[in-house]
C-alpha cells in the first residue's frame, strides 16, 4: 500500500463531510436580489419561520416591518441572531425624522425580535421635558457631538435640547420613540466608539436581535423528513413540531436536525481529523505502537494518554511533533499549515468543559475552510 501524501489524506476527511445528515424540514428562503435571507427569516409562508417574517421588495431589498413602519435592513448576522436597520432619516431642511408620524420605531414584543444594547441612541429636537429623564441630555452629551460635526444635522442647532442613551433593557428594548411632546427625531450608531471623531463613526443603523428558533410547527408527519417526527409541543400551545430523532440534535441557526458531537458521526469526523494528523500505512501501525509503547512505559499516566499529550504539545507551540514523519517530508509549507489548522480545530474538540467545544456545524465549516485553502494550494502547485 503506497504511502498517503498530505493530499491525498485530505480526501480522507473530504469522504466523511457529506455522512453530516441534515434535515430539510424547514426551508431556508431564497436571496432577496443578492441579499441572502438565512434562516430563520421568512420572506413568503413556504420558507422560512412565520414568527421571524421580514419583507423582499422589487428592488431586491429587504425590509424589516415594526408594527406600522418599515426600515430597509442593511446586514444579517445569523451566527449572532442580529440584524441592522437604517433608522430613519431627518426630512429636508429639518430637525423632524420621517417617522414622527409613527412615533419611530415600534416593535411588536409578541414577536421574536427586540432591539440590543448595542446601539447609541441620539435624540434631537426634544422638549425640556426631557431634562427631568434619566437620559444623558447635558451639554456634554454625545448628542451635541454629532449636531455640531456633522452637516445634514444643522437645522437641529447645536444649542437644542439633545439627549444621548444606549438602547437594551426592559423598558426600551422594543422602541424607540418619538413624539412631539419629547423628542421629534432620533438617530442611531452600533457599537459607537464615542472617542472617535464624528466623521469616522460608521453608518447610521440599528441593531435588532432574534430570539433562535425552536423547531418548526408540523399538521402531519409529511410534514417532517426523515430526520424528525411530528409530535406535540411539550411546551403547549396546542401545535406540533418537527423534533428531531434520537441522536440528531436542533440547530436552530441553520433550520436542520444534525448529528450531536457525541453521536457516531460525530466521533467519526473527529476521528478523520485525528487521522489526518497520525495517519500511517496499515503495516506500520503495529511497528508504531511497539515504539510508543516503549518511550512511554515508564511515563506519567497523563503521558500515555494521547488525547493529553497531543493537547500538552500544543501547549509547548510543538504540535507538529505529533505528525507521522513521512507526512511531513513529503509537505510543502502549505501543508504543514494544513495539518497545524487541523491539529488546532482537533485539540479544540477535545476541550474538557463542553461550552469551550465548537459545534459541528463550525467544525464542518472550518475542515470545509481548510480544504479549500489545502485544494488551492494542490491546483496551484
Amino acid at each position: 500500500m503506497p504511502t498517503a501524501t498530505p493530499a491525498a489524506a485530505l480526501l480522507l476527511l473530504a469522504a466523511a463531510l457529506p455522512l453530516l445528515p441534515l434535515s430539510s424540514a424547514a426551508t431556508r428562503c431564497p436571496d432577496c436580489g443578492s441579499n441572502p435571507v438565512p434562516y430563520p427569516l421568512s420572506t413568503s409562508p413556504t420558507c422560512g419561520d412565520q414568527s421571524y417574517k421580514v419583507q423582499c421588495d422589487a428592488g431586491g431589498t429587504l425590509l424589516f416591518d415594526t408594527l406600522n413602519n418599515s426600515y430597509p435592513i442593511t446586514s444579517v448576522d445569523p451566527e449572532n441572531q442580529r440584524l441592522v436597520v437604517q433608522p430613519a432619516s431627518l426630512l429636508a431642511n429639518t430637525c423632524v425624522t420621517s417617522d414622527l408620524v409613527h412615533q419611530g420605531v415600534q416593535l411588536n414584543s409578541s414577536l421574536p425580535f427586540n432591539v440590543t444594547s448595542s446601539n447609541t441612541i441620539l435624540f434631537l429636537n426634544c422638549t425640556s421635558t426631557l431634562l427631568n429623564s434619566p437620559l444623558n441630555c447635558s451639554s456634554a452629551s454625545l448628542c451635541h457631538t454629532y449636531v455640531n460635526g456633522t452637516a445634514g444635522a444643522a437645522a437641529c442647532g447645536a444649542a437644542a435640547i439633545c439627549c444621548t442613551f444606549r438602547a437594551g433593557g426592559s423598558t426600551t428594548s422594543y422602541s424607540i420613540r418619538v413624539r412631539d411632546a419629547g423628542c421629534r427625531a432620533y438617530t442611531s450608531f452600533v457599537n459607537l466608539d464615542p472617542s472617535e471623531p464624528v466623521n469616522l463613526w460608521p453608518k447610521p443603523g440599528m441593531e435588532i436581535q432574534w430570539v433562535l428558533p425552536p423547531e418548526p410547527v408540523c399538521g402531519a408527519q409529511s410534514d417532517c423528513d426523515g430526520n424528525a417526527t411530528c409530535r406535540a409541543d411539550p411546551a403547549g400551545g396546542g401545535v406540533s413540531r418537527c423534533f428531531c430523532q434520537p441522536g440528531l440534535t436542533w440547530d436552530p441557526t441553520q433550520g436542520v436536525c444534525v448529528e450531536s458531537l457525541t453521536s457516531g458521526i460525530g466521533v467519526a469526523l473527529l476521528g478523520a481529523i485525528v487521522a489526518l494528523l497520525l495517519y500511517r500505512r496499515h503495516r506500520r501501525i503495529q511497528e508504531a505502537r511497539e515504539r510508543l509503547t516503549r518511550e512511554h512505559f515508564n511515563r506519567a499516566t497523563d503521558d500515555v494518554n494521547l488525547a493529553v499529550y497531543v493537547q500538552r504539545m500544543v501547549e509547548e507551540e510543538r504540535i507538529m511533533d505529533v505528525v507521522d514523519p513521512m507526512l511531513k517530508e513529503q509537505a510543502s509549507t502549505a501543508n504543514v499549515e494544513t495539518m497545524k489548522a487541523l491539529g488546532f480545530l482537533a485539540v479544540g474538540c477535545l476541550e474538557e468543559r463542553r461550552q469551550n467545544r465548537p459545534s459541528m456545524k463550525e467544525v464542518a465549516e472550518e475542515i470545509e475552510y481548510i480544504m479549500s485553502v489545502a485544494t488551492a494550494e494542490v491546483v496551484e502547485s
